[in-house]
């Protein structure tokens, strides 16, 4: 895929802030609830397959670039102390949740997971093992920091039966690590790669990002050459969000200076093309993978899916989140626990579920929610069998954002078909442009709480 001088236009034009859309409505709309047992009320009533995510959120060190909920330490200790809360809290959800739902699949996410060493990880699966039955095939999954990576940690993760690993590379330039504060030669990639795979690791997805200081498209070339040289399954490129009022951190890259639009566009432009010139996919938002991969499989099906963990195959699962800040989806609703760590101590040693937000979806929200993800999963949408699965008329209901969606199509970024829309090859870079049409909270006022699109 090539982009032109004309692409590049659009994507100074449509280039403004957005959700990602892991949710509808986006996380920003939930709301304070004191009384949780509305949102829980799904761990009863429904029989869905579980998705399990636990948020473990300690690191080391700080990398000026991060916007996520994580704690800074070398107290290894603190995990174990960590470790006695979650015990807390999955004992208060044991009575809520029926011993006959399977889990499909389990995520860590942090922060960095591997923080826990390799005794920390086997008592982690533990209490998983003891608190959840899953299925034969079921599908775990961890996020890695390389650049403190173990082979004892390796093989306890694989000892709990994960076999797909997502590690940050960012970029592969020294004086871009050194700006932002992520020292990680290749060599320590090679050595992460080689010990996931002779792990029996079968599926790693590796992190770049687009936008940092130093950055240019000659030193983003050679990045590129390096962590092809390592072939994963999947690469994720994100666009750098910068987000200081979030992010205290992300003010030192301010200093430092960070690339103008046209370099972040050509940036943007080498990754694309270098990436499908080399056999990748463009699944779409910022995801590639190999053309055998599940995910891609799955999109040529419309079977793919889309949640707080980003593309999916399962499909009809509930999410259910523990440890801080973590996010839990069913069919009617979402809930996030409390996000800080005393927050949650305090809660759990009063016997309360640490939820802080939550957010009960209505019917119209169900129906936005299920436009937008098969035209961010699909990149096409069928108003015809839309029409019949809600018991709508597509294209009254949605007038507005049809109306809006034709600029799109004179930009050539969608075309109109017999039965809908389809998204073209160019405008998969504008998806998240694309699935703001249907979105009936979006806010202009609100629009700088979010990262750019592109």
């Amino acid at each position: 895929m090539h982009l032109t001088a004309q692409d590049l236009k659009l994507i100074e034009k449509y280039n403004r802030p957005g959700p990602r859309y892991t949710s509808y409505p986006p996380a920003n709309h939930f709301t304070e609830d004191e009384d949780s047992s509305g949102l829980l009320r799904s761990l009863n009533e429904e029989q869905a397959p579980l998705s399990l995510y636990f948020h473990l959120p300690f690191c080391e060190t700080l990398c000026w670039f991060c916007g996520c909920n994580m704690i800074t330490s070398l107290d290894k200790s603190r995990a174990d102390d960590y470790l006695d809360l979650l015990e807390k809290e999955l004992a208060l959800y044991e009575p809520l949740i029926s011993k006959d739902r399977k889990a499909v699949q389990l995520h860590f996410g942090g922060g960095t997971p591997n923080f826990f060493g390799a005794d920390q990880i086997d008592r982690l699966a533990a209490l998983i093992d003891q608190h959840f039955n899953f299925s034969a095939d079921a599908e775990k999954s961890v996020e890695l920091d390389p650049r403190r990576l173990t082979a004892p940690q390796v093989e306890a993760f694989a000892r709990m039966g994960i076999t797909r690993a997502s590690f940050g590379v960012q970029d592969c330039d020294p004086d871009v690590q050194k700006a932002i504060h992520r020292i990680q030669p290749q060599s320590v990639n090679v050595e992460a790669m080689d010990l996931l795979r002779g792990n029996g690791f079968d599926s790693i997805n590796l992190d770049l990002i687009y936008g940092l200081p130093k950055q240019t498209p000659e030193s983003f070339h050679r990045t590129i050459d390096d962590v092809l040289a390592l072939q994963p399954d999947r690469f994720a490129v994100f666009n750098y969000a910068h987000v200081p009022w979030m992010a205290p951190a992300q003010k030192i890259l301010e200093r430092i200076g960070l690339p103008d639009a046209e370099t972040k566009m050509q940036l943007l432009k080498l990754c694309i093309e270098r990436l499908t010139e080399a056999g990748y996919v463009y699944i779409g938002m910022d995801h590639f993978a190999l053309p055998t991969d599940e995910l891609v499989l799955a999109q040529q099906e419309g079977t793919l899916q889309r949640n707080f963990q980003g593309y999916s195959t399962r499909a009809g699962v509930e999410i259910c989140g523990f440890g801080i800040s973590s996010i839990s989806q069913g069919a009617n609703g979402f809930r996030q626990n409390v996000k800080d760590l005393l927050s949650y101590r305090a809660r759990l040693d009063t016997g309360s579920i640490p939820v802080a937000k939550g957010y009960a979806l209505t019917e119209e929200d169900k129906l936005r929610a299920d436009v937008i993800m098969r035209l961010m999963c699909d990149m096409a949408l069928d108003f015809e069998v839309m029409s019949k699965k809600w018991l709508i008329d597509f294209r009254r209901h949605f007038a507005t954002a049809l109306e809006q969606l034709e600029t799109f199509v004179q930009d050539g970024l969608l075309e109109w078909t017999s039965t809908g829309c389809k998204v073209t090859d160019h405008g998969r870079l504008f998806i998240r442009n694309l699935a703001m049409c249907f979105d009936a909270y979006l806010d202009p006022s609100s629009e700088s709480r979010y990262s750019r699109t592109v």
